[in-house]
């Protein structure tokens, strides 16, 4: 077992989430967290998706060794998969003490996924426990209990850096190239070659990005399809270029129909859902990167959608 890591050494705050099928562990962890006098930001209950996502943003934006993130749900690995999409989020997801030892000491993993189905309350503790008390390079089961030599530890140091440049090099070269040419040509930025592409979370839709900072996107979606309750972090303007669409916007409880030719825009933060009546493609513009965080299942989306047009 690693060296036990003093009080001070601790995180100061730990940021939870969970989905319903983690949602009992990740309730009894806060409880166990609490005890021990660690702050606890609890993000609540959510899709794995936008638990894992969540959990993952908060932790990246903090820049600080002094929050880390635990996620819950059935099976541990959604939310390790939506959190590591934020840079600095090195998330593993933990079956044994042995695991949560072995992810601090190699990858310094910031974020502990658990599984809600097959972990118990007890022995998620005693992960939790040897995940918050070992140290990033410490003796672990992987190196036989034995501190590393020079070079793996010198190798461990590098990786983690290296991995924070994975596909800057390219992004970077992209905007470089683009700033140099939108000064003199307004369209200088267009994406070249892109091809619709299924948007993967969204069933029925797919994306093309067409222009790169800021960024603007034509959107379709086939007939029915359904958008359940999102938010981003940024605000978005879309205009219709044929179909039609229904937008509710649930955090100022309005309601937009929406045809060809018309606009709406959509602030940060508020959370909306849509139905696609016909097979509708529209044009989109954002600030900043794309991200998307789930308020609600499909299922519950379509649920409430029928339920207010069997009201009206």
């Amino acid at each position: 077992m690693a060296g036990v890591a003093s009080a001070a050494d601790r995180p100061l705050k730990i940021i939870t989430g969970a989905d319903a099928l983690g949602a009992s562990l990740k309730d009894a962890m806060v409880s166990h967290l609490r005890s021990l006098g660690i702050d606890v930001d609890d993000t609540g209950v959510s899709s794995y998706y936008s638990a894992g996502a969540e959990v993952g943003r908060r932790v990246s934006a903090s820049s600080s060794s002094e929050i880390r993130g635990l996620v819950c749900c059935g099976t541990g690995v959604g939310v390790a998969m939506f959190a590591n999409k934020f840079p600095g989020v090195y998330a593993a997801t933990c079956h044994t003490v042995d695991d949560a030892v072995n992810a601090r000491s190699i990858s310094n993993c910031n974020v502990l996924a658990l599984s809600g189905t097959k972990t118990s309350p007890e022995t998620a503790v005693e992960i939790f426990d040897a995940w918050v008390k070992t140290p990033f390079k410490s003796p672990c089961p992987a190196s036989g209990s034995e501190p590393w030599s020079s070079e793996i530890s010198s190798f461990l140091d590098n990786s983690l850096s290296e991995m924070l440049q994975i596909g800057k090099s390219t992004a970077e070269s992209t905007t470089k190239q683009i700033d140099q040419k939108s000064a003199s040509c307004a369209i200088c930025c267009l994406a070249k070659n892109r091809e619709f592409a299924p948007i993967e979370i969204m069933p029925g839709g797919s994306m093309k990005i067409v222009r790169e900072t800021p960024t603007s996107a034509i959107v379709r979606f086939k007939a029915g399809s359904v958008e359940p309750a999102h938010h981003h972090t940024f605000g978005h303007d879309l205009v219709v270029l044929k179909g039609k669409k229904s937008v509710w916007n649930l955090s100022k409880k309005e309601r937009a129909d929406l045809v060809d030719g018309d606009y709406l825009f959509t602030p940060a933060g508020d959370v909306h859902r849509v139905k696609y009546h016909e097979d509708t493609e529209f044009f989109i513009t954002w600030d900043g990167h794309w991200d998307i965080f789930f308020d609600e299942e499909l299922e519950s989306a379509k649920k409430a959608i029928e339920e207010e047009a069997t009201k009206s």
